[in-house]
């Protein structure tokens, strides 16, 4: 529960201007809720080792939900879009490190750090689209407080652009299929 109405108001993410675009071109990708695969299951556990974090995630988000494309040391599938980290990340179109989640007004209250998963730490890079729209993002999330070494930074980053390579790459082979 939030300690008053502010508290609550900033925990939840605004809409990105551009919200009806980013989430039809999240569409066209046809991924959500698909089964895992283990390219992208390999990047989450890379990302989780190289960062060191007992969770790493690729969160997509959509309307009313961010749902996890591949998990690395969580169990939950997706959860609610006013309670995401991620959906932070798209809102300002950048990359999101949370130092200390309990010590942030944005999300002190919120339900994943006051409950499990127990979030402390966060750093998510945006899974842009060629035409710069953020479908979600490459995650990796501690249970403790901690920074982000600028290696780090850069293996998340490099990391995201696989994911979204290897998006592209699905996206162009469907549309191949669909024209024989």
């Amino acid at each position: 529960t939030c300690r008053s109405a502010n508290t609550c108001r900033r925990m939840k993410p605004e809409m990105p201007a551009d919200e009806a675009a980013r989430l039809e071109e999240l569409e066209s990708y046809d991924v959500l809720d698909t089964p895992a695969e283990a390219q992208f299951d390999a990047i989450t556990r890379l990302a989780a080792l190289a960062l060191e974090t007992p969770i790493a995630l690729i969160s997509l988000v959509d309307r009313d939900r961010q749902w996890f494309m591949s998990r690395y040391g969580l169990e939950a599938q997706q959860t609610g879009r006013d309670i995401s980290f991620c959906a932070h990340a798209i809102a300002d179109h950048d990359t999101l490190v949370v130092t200390d989640a309990m010590a942030d007004p944005r999300f002190m209250d919120n339900p994943l750090v006051r409950e499990a998963p127990g979030i402390r730490f966060y750093a998510g890079v945006l899974l842009e689209t060629p035409d710069g729209r953020a479908l979600g993002t490459l995650c990796a999330i501690d249970r403790r407080p901690r920074e982000l070494t600028d290696a780090q930074r850069e293996t998340l980053e490099l990391l995201a652009g696989q994911v979204m390579a290897l998006l592209e790459l699905r996206r162009i082979g469907r549309k191949l299929v669909d024209q024989t």
